[in-house]
């Protein structure tokens, strides 16, 4: 074994001395398979990005009330009575023998991207003076909080940043109501910052939609007590409701388009990652031929196939080490922190997120790397071995 290991590392070590006298064809491979890399991290980053704002949006000891069957809020809908009902149950927090509880409404506009112009849809929210209460990472960073019974908005940093016209000061025209943005706001990264807030009395009135609901946010004193509230409501007669916690919520959100975008990113990066298998054949396959003398002259010294084997394949292995960190590298200065807006498909909405690069995304970037790597060195390894001493050695 320790002749072997002494044979792969002596072969390695003069594969790789001679890299230099194939240097474009090395940098084929190098670049090839970090640029896969980068692709691969740069698209499964969109679906870390994504995931991070949802599941920041949803916390434990938070319970979101809908009616039952639905999946968004967008197909909910709850009476005034009931969401009543809903505040006063046992397990809802109390503060100045007040319930924490936002009865919420929520609608749909339409608002033009900065990027592109086109119209987008964005989430429009009516809250109460108990909204910013169940959402704790809630800070106002410019202007002021709407004013209750009055056409003013907030928005949240990510909608200021990818719509156009919501700057502080500024006033949008939806339908027959003009509206003043009086604010902005951030919500710790989470989905509510894709938002427009405004006081839910005033945003029923300009949609006519009475006195009805769509949700009931509710904070509980500990995560635990959501089963206690599950079963107090579910119990009424006069409710037809489901009650999950923010975060099973939103978690359930995100699968729509955390599918969409593995099944994406897998197939760019297996097309692609094909075409980096066939530059590193073609590197490694150089090299061999290049040199047939060299090797013949060694397996003559008594050196075996298999370290002739290992010593092709690690180098082309450290090739695609090379590569696939250059592709980390690429991702996380042209990826990580990007604010971009996609569509949620549980609410049709715009949502806003930031790409987020995580140390597991580069891990599997590397790890991908290796592997086609390897891929591409088994082949012309085996070649190498399989080289007739003779006729290597009667090569020029």
């Amino acid at each position: 074994m320790n002749n072997w290991l002494t044979q792969i590392l002596s072969v390695t070590l003069t594969n790789l001395r001679s890299v230099s006298e194939r240097k474009t064809a090395s940098l084929v491979a190098i670049v090839g398979i970090g640029g896969v890399v980068a692709i691969l991290i740069g698209v499964l980053s969109m679906r870390e990005g994504f995931k991070v704002t949802l599941d920041q949006a949803g916390a434990d000891d938070v319970a979101i009330v809908m009616r039952s069957g639905s999946a968004a809020e967008l197909s909910s809908g709850l009476s005034l009575e009931q969401t009543r009902i809903i505040a006063s149950a046992d397990a809802v927090v109390k503060r100045n023998d007040q319930p924490v509880a936002s009865p919420e409404l929520f609608v749909i506009v339409d608002i033009p991207m900065r990027s592109t112009g086109t119209d987008a849809n964005v989430p429009f929210r009516g809250v109460t003076d108990t909204g910013t209460q169940v959402r704790k990472h809630f800070k106002l960073i410019q202007g002021r909080m709407f004013t209750p019974g009055r056409f003013e908005i907030i928005v949240g940093v990510g909608a200021l940043g990818q719509f156009a016209g919501l700057e502080v000061g500024k006033s949008l025209r939806f339908g027959s109501t003009e509206w003043q943005v009086v604010g902005a706001f951030e919500d710790g990264g989470s989905v509510s910052e894709s938002e427009i807030w405004t006081d839910a009395t005033v945003l029923q009135g300009a949609y006519r939609r009475g006195s009805s609901f769509q949700s009931v946010r509710v904070a509980l004193a500990t995560p635990s007590a959501i089963g206690v509230l599950k079963d107090q409501l579910t119990a009424d007669p006069r409710l037809n409701i489901s009650v999950r916690s923010e975060h099973d919520y939103y978690s359930e959100q995100s699968k729509a388009l955390s599918i969409l975008i593995n099944s994406v990113g897998y197939t760019v990066a297996l097309l692609m990652g094909l075409g980096a298998v066939f530059g590193a054949l073609n590197t490694m396959y150089s090299a061999v031929a290049a040199r047939t003398r060299e090797i013949a002259t060694l397996r003559a010294l008594g050196f075996g196939a298999w370290p002739v084997v290992s010593s092709v394949v690690t180098e082309s292995m450290l090739l695609g080490l090379v590569g696939g960190l250059l592709g980390c590298v690429v991702a996380y200065v042209g990826f990580n922190g990007i604010r971009a807006s996609t569509l949620n498909f549980n609410s049709f909405s715009q949502i806003t997120f930031a790409f987020a690069v995580t140390p597991a995304l580069l891990v599997k970037g590397l790890l991908y790397a290796l592997m086609l790597s390897f891929i591409g060195g088994v082949m012309p390894g085996i070649r190498a071995a399989r080289l007739p001493i003779i006729s290597g050695l009667r090569e020029l």
